[in-house]
């Protein structure tokens, strides 16, 4: 027999994703406009610096762009063929996400040990300059994200964002410090020292995102103690085929086998459940199955257990 409670909530207050319709927008406008800047300085004072950083920056607008995009996505309706809509766009854009940043870093780092084995001078001052206004627009964008961190994708794009002001911030201490001693090996040095900042903060993202794909338990979720709960529920002998993964990076879906020898169907206990697991865990979708455990007719996944 079979029974099944479904919740579409959430156990904890996120904002909703039209709020953050307005950030993205925002955030691409200002970044787009600070590349065109960015690499118009570059070219006129002859900085290498700059010209990645644009190329930097310019990867991020894409990166928000895709974010936006995939935020947008999860509010398509299911269909008979997509029954979770389009909800694990947000997944694969936060592991695109992630996945950029790496990659980013890695052309920064070759930047850097190119220009240690052969610096090059360049307008100081204007590298400082920009570099500051890239503080600004970067930095404000990122605040726009600030209070969306229990989404993979929305802190793709904050971290994202933050790291850039983090990439802004060494390019005008370094232009700074070369402009009062010529030392032109320490702009380089600070650009690897940003680039294991950036791997740094960008591995966590990168982790979560793959073993979201990979329909992994997201790590804010106890299975033990999921598990535990399911087995002490009033009537229940035992629990298998137990499964918990995420339909987006805001959304958690549960389905289990429950053992139920008395065989009656207690839409209240169900309904128990559903509720206790959305407070406690914020696992939206629950699907239960109760079955009587007869060894006659026993069930073909009564193997699979935790």
């Amino acid at each position: 027999m079979h029974a099944a409670h479904h919740e579409h909530g959430h156990g904890h207050v996120h904002p909703p994703p039209d709020s953050f319709s307005r950030a993205f927008a925002i955030g691409v406008a200002l970044n787009t406009a600070f590349v065109a800047v960015e690499a118009l300085f570059g070219f006129w004072a002859g900085s290498l610096a700059l010209l990645a950083d644009a190329g930097h920056n310019l990867s991020d607008v894409f990166a928000l762009l895709l974010a936006w995009g995939a935020m947008r996505l999860t509010e398509v309706h299911p269909t008979a063929r997509r029954t979770y809509g389009l909800r694990r766009s947000t997944q694969l854009a936060s592991l695109i996400n992630a996945l950029l940043l790496i990659g980013v870093s890695g052309g920064i780092a070759w930047e850097a040990v190119g220009r240690l084995l052969h610096p090059a001078p360049v307008n100081e001052t204007t590298v400082i300059w920009v570099a500051a206004i890239g503080i600004a627009v970067n930095t404000a964008t990122a605040l726009l994200f600030m209070r969306g961190q229990h989404d993979l994708n929305i802190r793709g794009a904050f971290l994202h964002m933050a790291a850039d002001a983090g990439v802004s911030l060494g390019v005008v201490v370094s232009g700074v410090i070369v402009l009062f001693t010529g030392w032109d090996r320490l702009d380089p040095l600070i650009g690897l020292l940003i680039v294991g900042v950036i791997v740094y903060s960008t591995w966590g993202l990168l982790r979560d995102s793959f073993n979201l794909i990979l329909d992994a338990v997201p790590p804010d979720i106890d299975t033990a103690a999921v598990l535990e709960l399911l087995r002490n529920a009033p009537g229940i002998e035992e629990v298998h085929d137990l499964h918990i993964w995420a339909t987006s990076t805001t959304q958690t879906a549960l389905t289990a086998h429950l053992v139920k020898p008395d065989g009656v169907i207690d839409d209240a206990l169900l309904t128990n459940l559903a509720e206790e697991l959305k407070s406690r865990f914020g696992i939206t979708h629950v699907t239960l199955q109760l079955e009587r455990g007869d060894s006659a007719h026993p069930c073909p996944l009564d193997a699979c257990r935790l």
